[in-house]
C-alpha cells in the first residue's frame, strides 16, 4: 500500500484505542486490558470502507455482548482531523468507517506526485539477492520452458527491485560434466558422418539429435575441413567444443536480449572445477557427511533428511515413505556430479560473493532436488533457508484449438527463437506472467498475436493508449491539464471513480505480495484490473464536462493511471504505446 494508504490505517487503529480508552474512563467499559484486534478493508464496499473486529475480541475482556461494546466505542470516535467520514455500528458487533472525499484527492496527489517511483517501497531494505533464471545448457537452443523461465525470472527480479531489494540477474552456464561430454560425443559424430558418410558410427539415441548439431558440425567442417577427421578421438571432441560452445552461449545472449533480459553475471560451471567443488567436499567430509562406496564417493543425504524431518515432527513411517536416497558427489571416474557442483555454486552465490538470498527459477521436474540441495547447504554449516527455489510448470503451447508437440531431442522443438517469430516480445512476456509459476500455463498463440480487448496485454496498453488520445482531443479544444487543488480533487465521488482510485491506492502493497511470494503475475493481475476499471469509469464519467474543475479534477485521475500503468508495463519490459 501507499504510505498515506498505511498511514490512514496506522491513524484507525490509533483512533479505536483511544475510544476504548475513553469508554473506560467514562465507566462504560471496564477497566481491563484489551486484546489485539484488526483494521481491515469489508469484502463487500457497502459495508464500508474499512472495519474493525475490536467488539468482538473485546466481548471476553469486558464481559459484554459485542454490539454494546462497539456502540461504546463508537460513541467516542473522534473522526475530526482524519481521513474518516463516518463511523457506524452495524450487525452482531461490527465497527464500520467510511473514508472522506479528502483521502481519495490526497491519494491522487500521492501518486502524481511520486510520478515513477509510486509503488517502490523499501520492504525488502536494500538486501542483496541473486536471482538466476534460464540457465539452460548450452548444448543447444532454448524451449519454451526457457522462454517460460525468462519471463517469469526477470519479472520477478523487478519486482523484488521496486520492493526495495538489491537484485543482480544471473545465468548459470553448464559448461562442464556430462552433458558437455554428450555435446563433444554428439558434434564428433556429425562431424564425421559429413566425410565418411555410411562408415561413420550412429548417434546413440541418448545423444543430441537436433538440427543444430549438425549445423555447428558443418561449420566446424567448412572452417577445418577434414583436418580432425583422423586425430585422438579427445583431441578432436576438445576442439569440436571449444569451436561450438562459445558460438552457442553467444546465440543465447543474443537471444535472451531480444527477449529484453539482460544479466549482470553469467557465472561458468567450470569455474566451480578449480577448486570450489573440492573444497565443498573437503568440508563434507569433515563434518562426517560422507562415505566410498563402489569407487564413488557418496553424500549422506537420506541421514541429514531423515533428521532433518524428524525435527519437523515427521514420523519414521511417513519418512520411510519418502524413499530417500544418498547421492554421489565424485563419480567411479573421479568427475564430480552436477550435484557436487550445484552445492559449490551456492556456496559461491551465498558465502564468496555474499548474497544474503539466492532465488532459483527451475522447472517442475526438480521438485525433488529441491530439500537435498537445502540440506547439503545446512551440513556445511550455511543456513538452507537462505536459498528459496522456484519451482515453475510446464507450458502447453496453443494454436487453432491444438496443441503445438515439443521434443526437445528430435529436433522438433519449439525454440524461443520460433515463439519470438511468432508472437510479440510483449505478449510473450506477459502471457507468461499471467498465472503463478506453480501452475500448467496454456499459452495461446492466436489471443497472443490478436489487437482486441481478449488480448490481456493488449487490453493494458489500449488503456494506455485511450488517455493519450483524450488528452491529444482536448488539447485541440484548447484544454490541458493544470494543478488542482485538493478541494476540486474531492470532486470525484463517482462510483467508478473511487474504485479507480482505491485501486491505484493498492499498488504498493501488491508489489510487496507479489515479493514475497515469488509471484510476478499478481502484477499483470493488478495492470488488468487496473485496464478493466479505467475503461468503466471512462464509459460512466465524461471527461469533457462543462464544469471545468470537475473536468481537471479527471484529467488528474486519468494521469495518475496513465502513470502506474506505465509504471508496471515498463518494470515487466513491456512497451507503452501512445496508440493503437
Amino acid at each position: 500500500m501507499s504510505k498515506l494508504v498505511k498511514q490512514t490505517e496506522d491513524a484507525l487503529h490509533t483512533l479505536v484505542v483511544e475510544a476504548l480508552g475513553k469508554a473506560i474512563a467514562a465507566g462504560e467499559l471496564a477497566a481491563a486490558a484489551m486484546a489485539s484486534f484488526v483494521v481491515v478493508i469489508p469484502q463487500d464496499r457497502a459495508n464500508g470502507d474499512y472495519s474493525t473486529n475490536a467488539a468482538f475480541v473485546g466481548a471476553k475482556v469486558f464481559r459484554m455482548a459485542p454490539v454494546k461494546i462497539a456502540q461504546a466505542i463508537a460513541k467516542y470516535i473522534d473522526l475530526s482531523d482524519s481521513y474518516f467520514s463516518e463511523c457506524t455500528v452495524a450487525g452482531a458487533g461490527f465497527i464500520n468507517f467510511r473514508l472522506s472525499d479528502r483521502y481519495y484527492a490526497d491519494i491522487l496527489l500521492d501518486v502524481l506526485s511520486k510520478g515513477e517511483a509510486y509503488g517502490r517501497s523499501d520492504y525488502g531494505k536494500g538486501k542483496r539477492v541473486n536471482v538466476e533464471f534460464v540457465s539452460a545448457n548450452p548444448t543447444g537452443p532454448m524451449h519454451m520452458g526457457n522462454a517460460r523461465g525468462g519471463a517469469l525470472g526477470d519479472c520477478l527480479a523487478a519486482v523484488l527491485e521496486m520492493a526495495g531489494y538489491t537484485v543482480e540477474r544471473e545465468f548459470y552456464i553448464n559448461d562442464a560434466g556430462n552433458q558437455i561430454e554428450k555435446f563433444g560425443l554428439s558434434l564428433d559424430i556429425r562431424y564425421q558422418q559429413l566425410f565418411k558418410g555410411e562408415e561413420a558410427p550412429e548417434l546413440p539415441e541418448d545423444s543430441y539429435h537436433g538440427a543444430d548439431i549438425i549445423e555447428r558440425a558443418k561449420e566446424f567442417a567448412a572452417e577445418y575441413g577434414d583436418k580432425y577427421l583422423n586425430v585422438d578421438e579427445t583431441e578432436r571432441r576438445k576442439a569440436l567444443v571449444d569451436f561450438a560452445l562459445p558460438k552457442n552461449i553467444a546465440a543465447m545472449q543474443d537471444n535472451l536480449l531480444k527477449y529484453r533480459i539482460t544479466y549482470d553475471t553469467w557465472f561458468h560451471e567450470s569455474e566451480l572445477h578449480k577448486g570450489a567443488i573440492r573444497e565443498v567436499i573437503d568440508l563434507l567430509t569433515e563434518k562426517g557427511m560422507t562415505y566410498e562406496k563402489d569407487g564413488a564417493l557418496w553424500y549422506k543425504n537420506k541421514e541429514v533428511q531423515t533428521n532433518k524431518l524428524l525435527a519437523e515432527g515427521k514420523t519414521p513411517e511417513q519418512i520411510e515413505k519418502l524413499e530417500l536416497k544418498d547421492d554421489v558427489l565424485i563419480r567411479q571416474n573421479g568427475n564430480p556430479t552436477y550435484f557436487a557442483a550445484d552445492i559449490a555454486y551456492h556456496r559461491n552465490k551465498l558465502v564468496t560473493r555474499g548474497f544474503d538470498k539466492a532465488i532459483d527459477v527451475w522447472g517442475a521436474d526438480h521438485h525433488g532436488h529441491v530439500a537435498r540441495l537445502k540440506g547439503a547447504l545446512d551440513a556445511i554449516g550455511l543456513d538452507g533457508n537462505r536459498l528459496d527455489v522456484v519451482l515453475m510448470q510446464l507450458v502447453n503451447l496453443m494454436k487453432d484449438g491444438e496443441p503445438v508437440r515439443m521434443s526437445k531431442r528430435t529436433g522438433n522443438a519449439v525454440t524461443l527463437v520460433d515463439l519470438l517469430d511468432e508472437v510479440p516480445i510483449d505478449a510473450a512476456r506477459f502471457f507468461f506472467n499471467l498465472r503463478e509459476p506453480g501452475s500448467t500455463i496454456d499459452f495461446d498463440l492466436g489471443l497472443a498475436v490478436s489487437q482486441n480487448a481478449q488480448n490481456p496485454v493488449y487490453y493494458c496498453q489500449y488503456a494506455n493508449a485511450r488517455i493519450c488520445s483524450v488528452l491529444k482531443k482536448l488539447a485541440a479544444d484548447g484544454v490541458t491539464p493544470r494543478d488542482c487543488t485538493e478541494q476540486e480533487l474531492e470532486l470525484l465521488r463517482e462510483p467508478e471513480e473511487r474504485e479507480l482510485i482505491r485501486h491505484l491506492a493498492a499498488l504498493t502493497d501488491e508489489i510487496i505480495l507479489a515479493a514475497k511470494n515469488y509471484d510476478p503475475a499478481k502484477i499483470t493481475r493488478y495492470a488488468i484490473t487496473l485496464a478493466t476499471l479505467f475503461h468503466k469509469f471512462y464509459n460512466a464519467c465524461k471527461i469533457g464536462v462543462d464544469d471545468e474543475p470537475l473536468m481537471q479534477a479527471r484529467l488528474h485521475l486519468c494521469l495518475a493511471v496513465q502513470s502506474v500503468m506505465q509504471n508496471v508495463l515498463t518494470a515487466f519490459k513491456i512497451t507503452v504505446p501512445e496508440s493503437m
